[in-house]
């Protein structure tokens, strides 16, 4: 039986003509492109993704099927995949289940078939934008008519959609190759000193935090969103995190505020959401980049070294430097547009970076930031 058409209708008017794969339906979002070769797995369950569409500009997608194993989040928070050629049959030993049957499941629409170097092209050219995928509707101007009506995500707070709805104990470690994720007793028996209390504010946070925060001796409690200072603050905690997570920084109700009041209280560290959250509590500001950071392979520079990294990075919003002029320190830039990749605040046990670098997937380039945070934990420890 052959694939039932869609359609990939843009705002801006631009149409894509392809097969539907996954979950017949339509979805209307922001669109954006994702140049990672690998790990679309994770990439789907990055909590980070809610309220968008993905296109993959790796060409096939698919061959490694999906496992329980590769999950980032309880759920996948994608609306909606694009891709150039979906392969079916899964070729790896590690394959549970295929793509198209996964997304199926959880109800979201994919598309294969589109010209994706001439989409992702137009997006560069002409900026990320609200979009809609469609096997039910092939009407390409009705279409083009719900993507211009779509919200977009400035002013939205898609934190309280992806969130936890109360606190939980993370015990977790990384995964080691022939053994799979180290269990509480391993990662206990594997610290050297006393764990580390680390509360961590859930934003839309990646399992994957979690692993590299326990692999690096850390005892972590996972808070929701809108958990006051003061609670976190009545743990005794030796440090705080601030996660990844969707959409407008400046729409997360109470966040900057919380986050003002923890800082120079505790030592703090925060990834990508959590890093645009702490520039806005020191009094910075953040705006919306024409088509973001969405990838493995993102060039950044550690200023205070002068090494350069490979980065995981997806982002949408960045912060802007001269709003914290006198406030804090640029310790990182992105070497493809200058933007800032990470802030550091003189005299206090903050900082953040707008990279990710528990990776999965991507290059673990990074992965000494959980180390520099028990560092910091370790000199102002209680």
């Amino acid at each position: 039986m052959s694939a039932a058409s869609a359609l990939l209708a843009l705002a801006d008017g631009a149409v894509f003509r392809g097969r539907a794969f996954g979950a017949l339906g339509e979805v209307v979002g922001e669109l954006v492109f994702n140049t990672s070769m690998t790990g679309y797995q994770e990439i789907l369950t990055d909590p980070s993704y809610e309220g968008q569409l993905v296109a993959m500009t790796y060409p096939e997608i698919g061959n490694v099927g999906v496992n329980r194993e590769d999950v980032e989040s309880r759920r996948p928070y994608v609306g909606g995949f694009v891709v150039r050629e979906y392969r079916e049959a899964p070729s790896s030993w590690r394959a549970e289940e295929s793509l198209g049957a996964y997304l199926a499941r959880h109800g979201i629409p994919g598309i294969e078939g589109i010209d994706t170097r001439a989409l992702v092209r137009h997006l560069r050219d002409r900026g990320s934008q609200e979009a809609v995928v469609s096997s039910v509707d092939l009407d390409p101007k009705r279409l083009v008519r719900r993507a211009k009506a779509s919200p977009g995500l400035i002013g939205r707070d898609l934190v309280r959609d992806v969130t936890c709805a109360e606190p939980y104990e993370w015990t977790e470690g990384p995964w080691q190759l022939g053994r799979g994720y180290a269990s509480a007793e391993e990662a206990a028996a594997a610290r050297e000193r006393p764990p580390f209390r680390v509360v961590a504010y859930d934003f839309g946070i990646k399992l994957n935090i979690l692993r590299n925060l326990v692999g690096a001796g850390c005892q972590v409690r996972v808070v929701p969103a809108a958990t006051p200072a003061r609670e976190v603050l009545a743990l005794r905690p030796d440090g705080v995190f601030l996660s990844n997570g969707p959409g407008d920084p400046d729409a997360v109700t109470g966040a900057r505020e919380t986050v003002a009041e923890l800082l120079g209280e505790v030592p703090v560290f925060g990834i990508c959401l959590g890093h645009q959250i702490m520039g806005l509590a020191l009094g910075g500001r953040t705006y919306k980049l024409k088509f973001g950071h969405h990838g493995g392979n993102q060039p950044v520079q550690d200023l205070t070294t002068g090494k350069v990294e490979i980065t995981a990075q997806n982002h949408g919003f960045a912060v802007d430097p001269e709003s914290l002029r006198g406030r804090a320190e640029v310790t990182h830039l992105n070497l493809n547009d200058r933007t800032v990749e990470g802030l550091a605040v003189k005299g206090q046990p903050t900082f953040s970076v707008q990279y990710h670098p528990e990776a999965s997937p991507g290059p673990h380039d990074a992965r000494y930031l959980f180390r520099r945070f028990t560092e910091l934990m370790e000199r102002t420890r209680r």
